[in-house]
Formats: structure tokens, C-alpha cells, sequence
């Protein structure tokens, strides 16, 4: 079982930053991996970053590349997505998301992630 805590949200006018953390708990093995999705009001949830909890490769959809960075930070368990350069469209609920990728998988869909956090709201006013 993997608990995660999201933390950092907040408003912020457009161009501003925000940094969102993860804190992760629990059992989590060197194939999971973790992801940050967003759900904006009346839309689907979509895919923001991710990343394997020991690999180097990081992924991003297209309308956060050059303004988000996904890191970590092992020793301590804490995931975190730093936001610049924020838009009124970056306003949603942020979801931090674990799972079990195996060998071969990539942390970029909602369904390879079995654990996610409660959610932390963003709001860029305009």
C-alpha cells in the first residue's frame, strides 16, 4: 500500500510559479512510477508529467514542456513538480499518482497508476 500527500497548491496570477510536493509512504518498488495528472472543472482528467522512481527519464505533455519540471527526491520520498510561467488554462486540481510500471511501461496514462493523492487545487487568475 502507497499513500501520497499532495501539498503547494494554492492562486497564483498568470506568470507566476508554484512548486507542488508529494510526500509518498509506504511499500514502493524500483519499477513504479510516479506522475502528476490535472482535472479542470468539466474536463477529463489529463496527463501533466511523470516519471520511474529510479530512472532519469521524465515525460511531459505537450502543454506544460519548458514551464514544468518533475524531480525527486528519494531519500526523502518526495516528488515534486515545480510550475512556471502558469496560465489561467493551468488552473485544475493537481493529483499526484504511484504505480507499479514493471519493466516496460511508461508514467504517462492514468490506468498504469493504482495510488493517487487526495488532490491539491491550483487557480491562476488572468
Amino acid at each position: 500500500q502507497v499513500q501520497l500527500v499532495e501539498s503547494g497548491g494554492g492562486l497564483v496570477q498568470a506568470g507566476g510559479s508554484l512548486r507542488l510536493s508529494c510526500s509518498v509512504s509506504g511499500r514502493t518498488f524500483t519499477t513504479y512510477g510516479m506522475g502528476w495528472f490535472r482535472q479542470a472543472p468539466g474536463k477529463e482528467r489529463e496527463f501533466v508529467a511523470g516519471m520511474r522512481w529510479s530512472g532519469r527519464s521524465t515525460y511531459y505533455a505537450d502543454s506544460v514542456k519548458g514551464r514544468f519540471t518533475l524531480s525527486r527526491d528519494n531519500a526523502n520520498n518526495m516528488v515534486y513538480l515545480q510550475m512556471n510561467s502558469l496560465r489561467p488554462e493551468d488552473t485544475a486540481v493537481y493529483y499526484c499518482a504511484a504505480g507499479d510500471l514493471g519493466f516496460t511501461g511508461t508514467p504517462t496514462s492514468a490506468s498504469v497508476f493504482r495510488y493517487w493523492g487526495q488532490g491539491t487545487q491550483v487557480t491562476v487568475s488572468s
